[in-house]
């Protein structure tokens, strides 16, 4: 790798703000979005040669503490060297025995010296982590001292030969999040990776929502071309969500303390071994062993199956999310999990909350390969295609002019596009013909072929929320395009039934509508 190329993140495919990517480090490429698992060489449970077949291209260890224990072995050995790995080795600085102890015996002049000497592949400073703080005036304390670190440390870093981190620090309070992520890009060049610090505890407690406002926050500030880390999230269930939003990067020893304390990952949960009276998925371990035969072994063999196992469901968590940016699926992922514990169904709304934010950056088209779109309940009104369809009727569509008389007829799962229905070929040529359909709302005759307007598949299920917005996207349809006369077909005892009485209800006094049944077999 030339020194040229370290640092540089380019940006491969993407969808919402998320983005599968590359990042150039002295010892290869790596893959993003990516998690590096923690790696201790004094009590590695899980081999760094089964790390790299399960698919990690990159690991992190402590920097610290290998100054602490066996400074001059590897500085005389190397870092790769040492712990048996030739892919990407990243150093943490510290900053974890200062939020578990409050101080370590190192200074930040000594950790990037050491970063140097060892031959760190992502190195980063040591900063002041501001952890759980409430108290506001010690936040603000490891937001000056992290950012003045930041500065000075500019003259001993060389981004020609590593990838310097520069962590950003705040914690739950959101303003000074924000000056720190504002104050950091002003540093950005030399430093090439941004660090999200402080999750961990909100973590623990399942406070995902609080993490996505965190992200979002820091992620509104850094400039798209600077990938960016989220300190200490390791599990699959917010993994999802912390991409979906422009996190490119992870780290966790969660898969060997999870283990240790007998606890096991799923895609959406955490069990404890004892409470199990089957294994949760099917992974190697889950299929091979019962809890029973798990908890009889000797306590190193089940940690070591036990990690084994987590990691295992992380690596595949990080293959699921690629493919999900690769097919444009991401939001159907999280959409998914969303139900599958309450508290990702908070952070999706959170989420959602923040859909401007969402849009900003979605593509609207998967290159050559758009995927159709899953429509399932009230949370899928906000599904970015849906949002920028109708976006686009609003901003850059216009009805013929020489039709102002519109026929609305809904869209049958069988008739895709709406052009090759019944209704379609009875009402053709009569006036300007609209299709409408749950969640994506007016579909007029002339974009019934484009993506995803006939690429959609819709549960039809008529919630409440759902009939509402339908409704109020076709009216102002309806308004916008000026139309005089409007006939509402729909079929009796079906969601469109409601969705046209809605319609009717907000054209009352406004606009000549007439609503008219129609048997779907005959149109």
């Amino acid at each position: 790798m030339s020194a040229a190329s370290v640092g540089i993140f380019e940006v491969r495919d993407k969808d919402l703000a998320g983005r599968i990517g590359r990042l150039y480090t002295p010892h290869g490429v790596l893959e993003t979005p990516a998690l590096l698992p923690v790696v201790d060489i004094a009590r590695q449970d899980v081999p760094l040669e089964t790390l790299k077949e399960l698919g990690f291209q990159a690991v992190i260890t402590n920097a610290y503490l290998l100054w602490k224990r066996m400074r001059s072995i590897v500085e005389s050995k190397g870092l790769h060297n040492i712990i048996g790995f030739d892919g990407v080795v990243m150093t943490d600085s510290g900053a974890y025995q200062i939020l578990q102890y409050g101080s370590v015996d190192i200074s930040p002049e000594e950790v990037i010296d050491f970063q140097k000497r060892i031959g760190s592949d992502i190195a980063v400073i040591l900063d002041i982590p501001t952890g759980n703080a409430r108290d506001r005036r010690q936040a603000e304390h490891s937001v000056r001292e992290t950012i003045a670190r930041a500065k000075a440390a500019l003259k001993a870093i060389d981004p020609e030969r590593r990838v310097w981190t520069l962590p950003i620090q705040g914690g739950q309070f959101l303003d000074l999040l924000e000056y720190s992520a504002r104050e950091s890009r002003k540093l950005l060049g030399p430093y090439r990776l941004v660090a999200l610090g402080s999750p961990t505890v909100l973590l623990e407690r399942y406070d995902y929502a609080t993490i996505i406002d965190m992200v979002i926050t820091v992620r509104r500030i850094l400039p798209r071309s600077t990938p960016l880390h989220l300190f200490g999230a390791g599990h699959p269930m917010i993994i999802p969500y912390a991409v979906a939003l422009g996190v490119d990067l992870f780290d966790s020893a969660s898969y060997i303390l999870y283990a240790r304390d007998n606890r096991i990952m799923t895609e959406t949960r955490t069990y404890r071994l004892e409470d199990l009276e089957y294994m949760p998925c099917s992974t190697e371990i889950c299929t091979k062993y019962t809890p029973r035969e798990l908890l009889e072994m000797p306590k190193n063999e089940r940690v070591r199956l036990l990690a084994l196992h987590n990691l295992q469901v992380l690596a595949a968590t990080m293959r699921q999310v690629r493919q999900a940016i690769r097919e444009g699926r991401l939001w159907e992922l999280l959409e998914e999990r969303s139900h599958a514990h309450p508290s990702l169904l908070r952070a999706f709304r959170r989420l959602v909350s923040n859909i401007d934010y969402i849009m900003k950056y979605s593509p609207r088209l998967k290159g050559g390969s758009a995927r159709g779109i899953f429509l399932f309940a009230e949370e899928s009104l906000y599904h970015p295609r849906a949002v920028q369809h109708i976006e686009m009727l609003a901003k850059r569509y216009r009805r013929p002019n020489d039709l102002d008389k519109a026929v609305l007829i809904p869209i049958e799962p069988q008739y895709k596009p709406f052009t090759r229905s019944p209704l379609y070929r009875k009402w053709r040529g009569k006036a300007h013909i609209v299709g409408y359909t749950l969640h994506l709302g007016p579909v007029p005759e002339e974009l019934a072929e484009t993506y995803p307007l006939s690429q959609f598949e819709s549960s039809l299920y008529p919630y409440r929320e759902v009939i509402e917005e339908t409704a109020e996207r076709i009216a102002n349809y309806i308004l916008q395009q000026g139309y005089q006369h409007i006939t509402m077909i729909y079929i009796p005892e079906t969601w469109s039934e409601k969705v046209a009485q809605e319609v009717g209800k907000r054209l009352k006094e406004r606009v000549e509508i007439t609503l008219q049944p129609s048997n779907p077999a005959t149109g």
